[in-house]
């Protein structure tokens, strides 16, 4: 908990001005005696912070989900096109506040690809679709014997 001289301070701003936010309802605080007492989830709600905690709270938080997709086989074309063709779909889909972190990374040595895959459950489902797709199916992004799931 802040006190409004402790807020003021670290925003920059005046202590009246903190004052007249806690009064007009843009600043949440709670009056303990003759002062205001300022919660740091409040201050980083007032400068467009959220509340990382907040989803923990409720239950009703975000779940954020790895995965690393092993491809043996995948020579370095092939890999380019398959990393394009995942990271065109990432971009071009999704949520803007939750967006899927994607990562590819070829072995030339081993000709073995990794596609790491990092965010909400239901967008990283629709990526391992679409990597699985393009390997079982005749695309022609990967030929058969290309490229098999390690």
């Amino acid at each position: 908990m802040y006190s409004v001289e402790q807020v003021a301070d670290r925003l920059g701003l005046h202590v009246r001005t903190v004052r007249r936010y806690v009064r007009g309802g843009k600043l949440r605080a709670v009056r303990i005696g003759k002062q205001y007492r300022i919660s740091a989830a409040d201050l980083d709600a007032l400068v467009g912070r959220p509340d990382p905690a907040a989803g923990r709270r409720t239950g009703g938080g975000a779940v954020e989900v790895s995965s690393i997709v092993q491809i043996d086989g995948v020579d370095r074309a092939a890999a380019d096109r398959l990393g394009t063709l995942v990271l065109a779909n990432v971009n071009g889909t999704g949520d803007p506040d939750r967006p899927l972190r994607v990562q590819t990374v070829h072995d030339d040595e081993r000709d073995r690809m990794k596609i790491v895959i990092l965010g909400g459950a239901a967008a990283t489902a629709d990526v391992l679709r679409l990597v699985e797709a393009v390997l079982d199916g005749d695309s022609g992004l990967l030929t058969a014997g290309e490229a098999g799931r390690g």
